[in-house]
């Protein structure tokens, strides 16, 4: 199974759901409608805590992507428009960019719990 995951910066939430999604044998990628420099040091952080390693990661514009490649796409929310793009969920996570180590680690445990459902 393909997944996209897409974000506004792709530098936060859909890396971490990249990451969490390559963990359990998925293939994975993610991407932003407005792709920041590089991932946020605080998301590398939290899923190095679990293990998982996206310190190679770099944020990906979502016109570069071939959508049509993958079995199912998610919004992480905020407000992520692509007209073109057919969501099959918006997971609507807030956003952890510039924010506490801890709000990361609990977008970084939801995002987790809602990659094993996409396994079970």
């Amino acid at each position: 199974m393909r997944v996209l995951f897409i974000c506004v910066g792709n530098t936060c939430r859909s890396q971490m759901a990249e990451g969490w999604a390559k963990s359990h044998g998925l293939k994975a990628q993610s991407a932003g409608t407005h792709p920041g420099q590089s991932v946020a040091k605080n998301a590398i952080g939290v899923m190095a805590e679990k293990g998982i390693d996206i310190s190679n990661h770099t944020p990906t514009n979502i016109d570069d992507v071939d959508t049509e490649s993958f079995d199912l796409i998610f919004s992480m929310g905020c407000g992520v428009s692509c007209p073109d793009i057919k969501f099959n969920d918006d997971w609507n996570l807030d956003d952890p960019y510039g924010g506490v180590l801890e709000k990361y680690r609990e977008i970084r445990d939801v995002i987790e719990s809602n990659v094993r459902q996409l396994i079970e």
